[in-house]
């Protein structure tokens, strides 16, 4: 857009024309007076302004739309309470590394500093969330844009927050909408680096990869897999890396740190040789679990480690350039055997699920996955079920298991799954949520109604705060403030919020129940009704 084309337009405009340039499609927010230029110029520039509920869950959905897309995530509030609500959302991005531009819509440019009405200073609550904050004023909107943009895009990735007055958003545009350039290409190993990490691995007898959030980003996730066939090494995974290679694949031996995760440290105890590749701390820290055993880190960042951590060698550059090369090396000759592997696997697995005469969350979550695609995305929240789902689901494909596990925060799962639908469209998403986050943010199903996404909310009904109540037991004291309904159930409303709602308490009547919603014409919410007992043994073991 040139200057002369500018020439008619307002500086909330040449906003959107450079989000839309940069690949941005949607906006999540809530609006109030000061946001209606930025809304408006949305609606005859192309973006679409999605209506949440709550600012927080926009800032979830945009984190969803930018970890699927790759683009920037944009939300938008207004100021005071409306941004102190968006910041839970922003913070999710800055922990688990996804670009966004975070927009707070703030009082005439006169009025700020002074004692008004929701007033505060922004960029103060921004600073500690977001990779930078940066005030929009006349005659600064192209510069602010194209830092905002490279800045969000540029490794590790992360969220911006721009702060524009509502007189600055209706000025005329001063300037020519901004070229944005690529970011700067993280720099290679270098050779003797590359060589030291071969030498290791040619040592390495029984070395086990471990593949974390950092992988996450490459943009080719097969050299992953190139990298641990050619080598024969076994590869475990954090949470948020699942799916980055096929757990079906004959080397996976699941998730670390999650439900069951003693199983999972008796065999990274007995390995020679850990190797984190793109493996990010943010999730777990390596000395939560590594025991005396050396590492080998491959990343964009050197290891974040307390100092009790062997490490044998840092690997720091182009994540998917030193794979590359390690991948065209000589093969290494681990003893592991397929037969270890596979009894391994089949151990993990099948002390994630005891047995039990009740409908149980186990049960309910093979249910689902059953029922999901194998290229269908996966969205869910944060409690005692996201360490049942990390070490029990099977994630065959990139971006198909979508969690928080940096800024691990309660609510996620819904504005994530509206994020990934509208991001992908013709892709299933099914989410997954316990009854607690499910009262945080049950008014976003009205989200999913409005725009007829057909989503299947499955809530797992087990009346308690369940992670809480067994940290409670492990810490022998007495379960309290943790009950979220009574004991007794009456059957639900045919609706929320216009939403159909249906009861299961069953694993085939779940199964059934997600195929119907998956065919549907809009949202479902499914109350799988859920005894909790067995998270007592399979999660904190």
């Amino acid at each position: 857009m040139s200057r002369s084309e500018t020439d008619s337009i307002n500086n909330a405009d040449l906003i959107v024309a450079t989000l839309k340039q940069a690949g941005v499609s949607h906006g999540f927010g809530v609006p109030s007076g000061n946001v209606l230029p930025l809304m408006e110029a949305m609606r005859a520039g192309g973006i679409e302004f999605v209506l949440t509920a709550h600012e927080g869950s926009a800032g979830f959905a945009a984190d969803a739309m930018a970890r699927i897309t790759g683009k920037p995530g944009f939300c938008l509030a207004t100021l005071g309470p409306g941004a102190t609500n968006l910041a839970t959302g922003v913070g999710c991005a800055m922990l688990d590394r996804s670009p966004m531009i975070a927009v707070t819509c703030n009082l005439h440019e006169k009025q700020l500093g002074r004692r008004i009405q929701m007033a505060i200073d922004h960029h103060d609550l921004f600073r500690p969330l977001t990779k930078a904050t940066l005030p929009l004023r006349r005659g600064q909107i192209a510069a602010g844009l194209r830092q905002a943009l490279e800045t969000a895009l540029a490794e590790p990735r992360g969220p911006v927050h721009l702060d524009l007055p509502e007189d600055v958003a209706l000025a005329p545009a001063e300037e020519d909408m901004p070229d944005i350039t690529a970011p700067r290409p993280v720099e290679s190993a270098d050779d003797a680096t590359i060589r030291k990490a071969e030498t290791l691995l040619a040592a390495a007898r029984r070395p086990v990869a471990v593949i974390g959030l950092s992988a996450a980003r490459i943009p080719q996730a097969s050299v992953l897999r190139r990298f641990v066939e050619r080598h024969q090494i076994p590869f475990a995974t954090t949470t948020m890396a699942k799916g980055l290679i096929d757990e079906d694949h004959p080397l996976s031996v699941g998730c670390i740190e999650r439900a069951r995760r003693q199983i999972q440290r008796r065999l990274l105890h007995s390995a020679d040789l850990i190797i984190g590749i793109g493996y990010d701390g943010i999730e777990v820290e390596y000395e939560a679990w590594i025991g005396k055993t050396p590492l080998l880190h491959i990343d964009i960042e050197p290891a974040d480690t307390d100092g009790t951590v062997d490490i044998a060698h840092n690997v720091l550059g182009d994540l998917a350039t030193s794979l590359e090369r390690l991948s065209q090396s000589s093969p290494a000759a681990p003893d592991w055997t397929p037969e270890q592997i596979v009894a391994h696997k089949r151990e993990f697995q099948t002390a994630l699920r005891p047995g039990s005469l009740e409908f149980c969350p186990h049960q309910a979550i093979d249910a689902v996955r059953r029922a999901l695609p194998a290229q269908g995305i996966l969205t869910f929240d944060v409690g005692a079920h996201t360490h049942q789902i990390a070490s029990q689901w099977t994630a065959h494909a990139p971006g198909t298991f979508q969690i928080t596990n940096g800024w691990s925060s309660m609510g996620f799962g819904i504005p994530s799954a509206i994020g990934c639908k509208l991001a992908r469209p013709e892709i299933p998403v099914v989410c997954i949520v316990g009854d607690g986050c499910f009262q945080m943010t049950c008014g976003e199903v009205a989200v999913a109604a409005r725009h007829e996404l057909p989503i299947p909310f499955v809530v797992l009904d087990d009346r308690w705060l369940s992670l809480i109540q067994v940290k409670q037991h492990r810490r022998g004291l007495p379960v309290y403030g943790t009950e979220l309904s009574p004991a007794t159930h009456d059957d639900p409303a045919a609706h929320y919020f216009g939403v159909p709602v249906t009861v299961v308490q069953s694993a085939g009547e779940l199964e059934d129940a997600v195929h119907r919603g998956l065919s549907a014409r809009g949202p479902t919410i499914i109350e799988a009704r859920v005894d909790p007992a067995h998270y007592i043994q399979t999660v904190f073991d």
